[in-house]
């Protein structure tokens, strides 16, 4: 199981220094569902990002780990309940699905409590869909705005998880288009299935799950 893991891993960076060696992404491996023996080889291998959609499988299973491996970066990479925000800067020190008012006051806020810096995402709803959370392409500049005027938070990018069953390239050069005009340096985009695609519009941070560990048991 280990060395699948890591080969996986190994040949999706060789994919990437192949057809992209002119950029040097950050590989989320998104480890949901897949218990930590899954995912300490990949930690003893070096790899240093790891991606979680849920806070209380997350906090069950990195809160000791990241006491051992202090150089482990963690990512929120679902929605993030506002009542979950306290814990959650405690444990996580990326996030990416920033998308209200409420949860950016309630995270400026507890950040100042607890003396502690992270990195914010703004999750944009590209395709407007209403099952999919993320704040609508046309609020995002009045969003970006008040977190840039009214939180000491630490935007650093815009994330997006394309609609499926249609093809994400449309997608990924919008929200490409929409960092540079609000001059973002970093962008979350590209999965498994579409991390090529993703880095032809710049992505610098992949989040890639089943080409790594394999197929998951839905949860």
């Amino acid at each position: 199981m280990s060395s699948n893991i890591i080969n996986n891993f190994l040949s999706i960076q060789q994919n990437i220094k192949d057809h992209f060696n002119d950029i040097t992404p950050n590989i989320i491996a998104v480890s949901k569902t897949f218990s930590i023996d899954y995912i300490k080889p990949l930690i003893d291998h070096g790899h240093k990002h790891f991606g979680e959609n849920k806070f209380q499988e997350a906090l069950s299973k990195w809160s000791e780990i990241k006491k051992d491996y202090k150089d482990v970066k963690l990512h929120m990479i679902g929605k993030l309940q506002s009542n979950k925000a306290k814990k959650a800067i405690r444990l996580f020190d990326y996030v990416h699905s920033l998308d209200n008012i409420k949860l950016a006051d309630i995270l400026n806020a507890e950040e100042k409590k607890a003396s502690i810096k992270r990195k914010y995402f703004i999750q944009v709803n590209l395709g407007d869909e209403e099952q999919k959370s993320g704040i609508h392409l046309k609020n995002l500049d009045n969003f970006f705005r008040y977190c840039k005027n009214s939180t000491d938070l630490n935007i650093i990018g815009l994330m997006a998880i394309p609609p499926e069953e249609v093809s994400p390239e449309k997608y990924f050069k919008i929200l490409k288009q929409e960092s540079e005009k609000l001059s973002l340096k970093e962008l979350s985009m590209g999965m498994s299935s579409d991390y090529a695609l993703a880095l032809k519009y710049k992505s610098t941070f992949l989040r890639i799950g089943s080409k790594i560990f394999g197929s998951r048991t839905k949860l």
